[in-house]
């Protein structure tokens, strides 16, 4: 007899880091090991009904994908409790960096000590790299913080054969494109990246030489930030090397993988964790440019797969510009470190483990 998992969790829509993850999770073939409850908790109007469905749940496990905000925390405290008064095993899954920080620096005192106490008794919690293990340290004993790295799904991976042309037509190119994939947040370094292409602009006219065209994808969640944006590209004039692709799923979102050279994102956003993004973009063999922040520098190591820029670095927009260097080695290197450690079939081998591990458990 199968062992039911009761997933608690922010399914799509709306697509972020989390709900894919959590999507690719609940539809993958670990179906034919558990059996699967969903229980969706993206819509906070709906979480008495959601809090009964849990009590009422013949569930042997719950995985719970926590929260980053203090409301959040709040409804996450009372799911823990409701679990625990059940006896229930029960798992946290935190897809982000800033959950320490709001824990001891956010939160009234009567808030964390409800956390401390809630999640040492758990089963164990689950963070995207070894350097946010931190992350939990005091709370829960070291051999129940449980490291399982983010993956690229294998629809937006191309294939080995994909893989090898666009490696030799490197040489041939002398326009490379450079993808911004992510959310419109200002901390995620979309206005610097308007700013490059800003500075390329500058150098077409000075020079006649064109070296990049710079393609825009994601989600607006702020009408100013789209405003900012559409202004930024008219008032310089960048209609001709800057484009926008909107929201890009399946096809459409390979394709551009498949087409772009080069992926950004200076981002410093406060709950960041390991960018899914990031995994797409080297899986396709694109040099990453990115910041030593959150999970991120587990992933990516500065000359190896791209820049690793410190927060000073990311200030020097025009030297970044100019130091972009695309050449096979580094495509290769971060091709084959997704092939060896971040496939889908990795991500779930590792989930399969950690159930089973749990559910053996006295």
């Amino acid at each position: 007899m199968k062992n039911k998992i009761g997933i608690i969790a922010q399914f799509p829509p709306p697509i972020h880091g989390l709900s894919k993850a959590v999507d690719t999770l609940f539809k993958s073939h670990l179906k034919d090991e558990f059996l699967f409850e969903k229980i969706d908790i993206t819509n906070n109007k709906k979480f008495l009904r959601n809090l009964i469905n849990i009590w009422n749940s013949d569930a042997s496990l719950f995985y719970l994908t926590i929260s980053q905000t203090k409301g959040g925390n709040l409804r996450d405290l009372l799911i823990m409790k409701t679990l625990l008064l059940k006896k229930k095993k029960c798992i946290i899954h935190l897809h982000g960096g800033y959950f320490r920080k709001l824990l001891d620096e956010d939160m009234n005192y009567l808030q964390r000590k409800m956390n401390h106490k809630l999640i040492s008794k758990l089963d164990g919690a689950i963070v995207l790299s070894n350097s946010l293990k931190k992350i939990f340290q005091g709370l829960l004993p070291e051999e129940k913080i449980y490291v399982i790295p983010n993956c690229v799904d294998d629809e937006y991976l191309i294939t080995n054969n994909e893989f090898e042309k666009k490696v030799s037509l490197l040489k041939s190119k002398s326009i490379f494109n450079i993808l911004y994939l992510s959310n419109f947040i200002e901390s995620k370094g979309y206005k610097q990246v308007l700013e490059m292409a800003k500075l390329e602009r500058d150098s077409i006219e000075s020079s006649g030489k064109r070296r990049y065209n710079f393609n825009f994808a994601g989600s607006f969640f702020d009408d100013k930030e789209r405003e900012y944006f559409f202004n930024y590209i008219k008032k310089y004039s960048l209609e001709e090397i800057v484009e926008y692709h909107g929201i890009v799923e399946g096809e459409k979102k390979k394709d551009l993988l498949k087409k772009n050279d080069v992926f950004i994102l200076l981002t410093r956003y406060e709950k960041e964790g390991q960018p899914i993004s990031i995994l797409e973009a080297m899986g396709n063999g694109l040099i990453i440019v990115t910041t030593d922040h959150a999970g991120i520098p587990d992933i990516v190591i500065d000359k190896v797969n791209g820049i690793l820029c410190s927060e000073n670095e990311q200030r020097k927009i025009e030297k970044l510009n100019n130091n972009i260097f695309i050449n096979e080695y580094i495509m290769r290197n971060n091709r084959n470190k997704i092939i060896q450690s971040y496939l889908e079939s990795s991500y779930l081998s590792n989930f399969i483990t950690l159930f089973k591990s749990i559910l053996k458990m006295n």
